[in-house]
């Protein structure tokens, strides 16, 4: 094969490569947004359902994180 062919096929091999590539990264972008939030968000309700549920008293201030 010649050597000019080879790199013409090489070049357009990797330009598909590279095209299946980025329409994956853009495929996993945006469900990753959403787990992440997702996750936050279940973090902090189950911290919240660690903190003990007991009345204050009305002379100290309120419990915060």
């Amino acid at each position: 094969m010649h050597p000019d062919t080879h790199l013409q096929l090489h070049a357009v091999r990797s330009a598909e490569l590279r095209h299946q590539a980025d329409e994956f990264r853009f495929s996993l972008r945006v469900p990753r947004r959403n787990l992440r939030t997702r996750l936050g968000w279940t973090m902090v309700e189950l911290g919240l359902r660690l903190i003990p549920n007991r009345p204050t008293p009305a002379f100290h201030s309120p419990r915060t994180a």
